[in-house]
Order: structure tokens, then sequence, then C-alpha cells
């Protein structure tokens, strides 16, 4: 038992569920898995799934936008974080939308050589949304093309003398390299290699139209991204590439033939994303155009699987409501293991009866919580902890669990201190809607000094007010309990939720943190907070506990639902 190693279990329940989804090849609605942190939906699409949506006629691309962030991804020996992605250094843009791209060109690729995809496809699928006629003469000229072109010249004449012009262009042992012709190529006949080859130019063809077609929209991102306006027709025009690929393999989609997939994985990085440059429109405007898209497609003409994978509890409630109505994506949520199920993987296998009995009552069975505290209970350190007769190990845990004070909670606290403190100078300038200060808010009188440390002092009352509610409640409340979406307006419950310490889960409606580790951590914070506090701002606490504080016991979670 002690030099076992950690072995992935099968989740049968929900790998079945989503094998049902991307077994067919078009479907009306993208899927989206969520969950709180560490509860194993990256583990289980890597090491359960992907390997088998691989095989066959299936394919699937993956894309994972935290893979740039080397110091929180497992490729560069990093682990995901326990807070969200905003805590850590972001991406740009631009290399999360050259990472989509990448990854559906690749794909188009196979489409190709399988021949599912073909010049005419590209041509018509992309003269149904662009006008290219422009585009391609503009093109020709630039292809050395001195022989005038009327103007009567229908556009699948136009496309036809572009991707030969295009052809000349390009390299064929290139090309050949794109198809993997290499040592293939003397079994095609000449006819067969014209057509794959026709339709790799056509599909760089595509991209340069829709490149030149952005480019001179170029001067009016630059201004709508100054101005911070919103416009739909440019939000469409910096997703249209990646776009018109998933539309491409959605129609050369075929039952037994070519099945493609997409799965993204920590999509909410792309609504955060940096913007470096004019080339796009901001993260968010990309995220929501792309995910439009892609629900338009699926409600017209059926889409290929798109699977959404993300912690971020705005996809299990808010996004659904953001996009339209409550059932416009498949959901489905997951909490990692039962305390039954945990203990029946965990218990002799990886520890005994009297160390589960402490993890279960202080850390829950989070698997990531537990492999964790497995890794730490192989380390020389717990060996050396051991050796000392009077240690035992609940040391264990509680050096775990200060881990995860220091090294998460704390950090994330004072996020959400910085949250509270600009929601209070917003409030100041009047950039706060009055909905939300409404009468008897106990965030409603923010601090009206302009002076930095009143104004934390401020904010840390009202966070330690909102952490004192959530204790009286058990930690558990329902946010949709009576339709009053009151806590949805309060500052310190969306400061927490943005940092990644609460989870705002789908089914039942509750927010709650995202392990019972954080839980107890989140409690430790507020000991240790009013031990600190003077005088002065004690009283302060108490008279916002006694006279505004926060209530949410009505809105405790129900008997039955502990989904720890």
């Amino acid at each position: 038992m002690v030099n076992k190693a950690w072995k992935i279990i099968p989740r049968p329940l929900l790998e079945t569920i989503l094998n049902n989804h991307a077994q067919h090849h078009r479907v009306p609605q993208p899927l989206i898995l969520h969950g709180p942190r560490g509860v194993g939906k990256t583990t289980l699409i890597l090491e359960r799934i992907l390997g088998e949506w691989n095989k066959g006629p299936h394919l699937t691309g993956y894309v994972d936008f935290a893979q740039s962030i080397k110091d929180h991804h497992p490729n560069f020996d990093g682990s995901f974080p326990w807070y969200s992605w905003s805590s850590c250094e972001l991406p740009s843009l631009s290399s999360c939308q050259t990472q989509l791209e990448n990854c559906l060109e690749s794909m188009a690729h196979k489409g190709i050589k399988l021949g599912t995809i073909s010049s005419h496809q590209i041509f018509t699928t992309l003269n149904k949304w662009h006008g290219i006629n422009t585009a391609l003469r503009r093109i020709l000229n630039q292809n050395a093309s001195k022989i005038a072109i009327s103007n009567k010249v229908s556009s699948s004449g136009l496309w036809d003398r572009a991707v030969f012009a295009l052809s000349a262009r390009f390299n064929a042992s290139e090309i050949d390299g794109v198809l993997d012709f290499e040592g293939k190529g003397k079994s095609l006949c000449i006819d067969e290699a014209s057509y794959f080859k026709d339709a790799i130019v056509a599909l760089r063809l595509a991209k340069e139209v829709i490149k030149m077609q952005q480019k001179w929209r170029a001067n009016a991102i630059s201004d709508l991204n100054r101005s911070g306006r919103f416009s739909r027709s440019l939000a469409n025009s910096c997703t249209d590439w990646p776009c018109l690929l998933l539309e491409l393999l959605s129609q050369a989609a075929e039952i037994g033939h070519f099945q493609p997939k997409l799965v993204i994985n920590n999509v909410e990085i792309l609504r955060i994303a940096m913007l470096t440059d004019d080339s796009t429109v901001c993260g968010s405007m990309y995220h929501d155009s792309l995910i439009w898209r892609i629900i338009a497609l699926g409600a017209n003409e059926r889409c290929l699987p798109v699977i959404l994978v993300t912690s971020d509890s705005y996809y299990s409630y808010q996004a659904f409501m953001d996009f339209g109505f409550p059932d416009i994506f498949v959901s489905r949520e997951t909490f990692g293991w039962t305390p039954q199920e945990a203990k029946m993987h965990m218990v002799t296998d990886y520890f005994t009866h009297a160390e589960w009995m402490v993890i279960d009552d202080v850390l829950g069975p989070n698997p990531r919580h537990l492999f964790e505290v497995y890794v730490l209970k192989q380390s020389n350190y717990y060996q050396k902890l051991m050796d000392d007769e009077a240690s035992t190990f609940e040391d264990i845990v509680d050096a775990y669990l200060a881990y995860l004070q220091v090294t998460v909670v704390n950090p994330s606290m004072d996020k959400a201190l910085s949250i509270l403190q600009k929601f209070a100078i917003d409030a100041r300038s009047g950039k706060i809607l009055e909905h939300r200060l409404h009468f008897g808010a106990p965030w409603r009188h923010p601090s009206s000094s302009k002076d930095p440390t009143k104004c934390k002092e401020w904010a840390k009352i009202q966070l330690m007010d909102f952490v004192q509610s959530l204790v009286n409640a058990e930690f558990g409340v329902n946010y949709l309990a009576d339709c009053s979406l009151e806590i949805l307006d309060d500052p310190a419950a969306v400061a927490l939720v943005e940092v990644g310490l609460l989870y705002a889960q789908r089914d039942p409606s509750f927010f709650r943190p995202i392990s019972k580790g954080i839980q107890r951590c989140l409690a430790r914070w507020l000991v240790q907070e009013r031990m600190q506090l003077s005088y002065q701002n004690l009283l302060q606490y108490l008279w916002q506990r006694i006279i505004r504080g926060r209530s949410y016991r009505h809105l405790m979670l129900q008997v039955g639902y502990d989904k720890y």
C-alpha cells in the first residue's frame, strides 16, 4: 500500500453520458461539462475518453486554453490552481485564437484526406456567408496575374482561377506533407492527387479571403476596442475562420466514416484573455461570438459535437441565461465522488480506515485533495513526521490544510478584498446600478472617504460579514430560492465566486465552497481576521452584524442535497 501507484478510476455513468452525446455525428446543441475544481473533469477527458474518441472514424480535436499558462499546467510540471484563472498570469487572446484555429485546421486536413471536404464544398460554404468577389480579384492581382479579369466572371470562375494561381505559389512537397502523401503518391492516380491538392489549396485560399476581409475592418476594430462599444458584425468577423471550419467539418461528418468532435477545456480563459493588439475584438466579445455561432449552427443545420469543459460557475447558470434560456446548452454537472464512492476506492488501497475517517471529516471526498494528501503521505516529510512517536496522521492533514490556507485561500481573499474595494469606488462614482444598492442592502453605504485604508476596512468588514452569514447558513445557500436572486447582487458573494473559492452550482442551485477543505479554510480565515481586528474595527464589525448584517438562513441548503 505504501508504494501503490495512483490509478485513474472509471466514472461509468458520466462516461456513458458523454459517449452517448459524442456518438452522434451532428448534434443540435453544444454540451457544457462543469463542476467545482478538483473533481476530475480534465482527468476524465484526457485519461478515459479522448483515446477512445480518436479510434476508427472518430476524430477529436482537443484545445486547452490553459496550456500557455506554464506555471499552472501539468504539461510544464505544474498543477491546475485551486483558485480561478483570473488570479493567474493570463495568456493573450491571439495565442488562444491561434490554438483553436490550428486545431480546427488539422481536423479539416484529416477530412480532406478522407475525401469528405472538397474545393467546391469550401467555396459553397464560404460564398454562402461572405461576398468574396473583391477579395478574390485582389488575391489574383497579388499573384502576378496581369491579365484583366472581366466583371462578368462569376464567383465560381474567380474561385477556380484563384485556386489555380495559389497552387502555383505553394511547393508541391509542402502540400504532400500536409496530406501525408509521401510514399503513398504512387498509389494515387493523377485525378485523385489533384482533387486532394485542390482542396488543400482551397482551404488556404478561404483563409486568405477571410483574413483579407478582416484587414479591411482593422480600423473599425481598433476604434471599437478604444471606445469599449459592442458590434456583433465586427465580433463575428473575428470568428469567421474558426466558424467556417466548424461548418465544413459538420457538413463533412458521416457516420462510420468521419465523425469529428471538438473538446475545449478551460473555456472561461477565452473570456478574460488579454488583448495585446487591435487585430481582434476583446476576449469576452470573441468568446460570446464564438459560442453564439456554435449555438446557431447547431440549431439551424446541426453541428459536430462540441464539449466545453470548465470549472467557472458562470457556466452553471448565468451563461444559460445570457445566451437565451435555461436549456440552450446540454448541461452535465459533476461533483466528483460521493463520500461512499470515495471510501470504496480509497480505503485499504491508499489509506487505512482510520486515516479515511480523518480525511472525510476535514477535507471531504474531492479527488484532487485525496491525490495531494496521498502524495504528501509518500513524501520524506511524512516519514520523518511518523518517526516521532507523538505525531499522528492528523498532523499531515493539518500541514496540508495550512498549505491550502497560505497558498490558496489567503491570496484569494486578498483578491476578493480588492474587488470589493473597486465596488466601493464604483459606487461612490455612480457606476453601480441603483437596484444593486436597494434599501436595506448591507453593502448600500460603502465608505465615502477616498482614503484607501478606510475603503479596505469597509471591504474587509463586508467580506467577514458575508463569510459569517455563510457559516450561519452552514455553507449552503440556495440562490434561486423564492426566485429572489437577492444573493446575486451581493458584491461579497460575487467576489468570492470570481476568485474561485465559492461555486454556484446548477442543480440544485446552491452557493457553496468548492470543497470541504476550502470551507474549513474560509472559517479559519474568519477567525484569524476577527482576532486581528482593532477595537474600533471590532465595534464596526459588530455594528454591521447586528444592524445591517447579512442573513441567508432562509436560503439554507436543504437536507439531502449535500454534494461535497
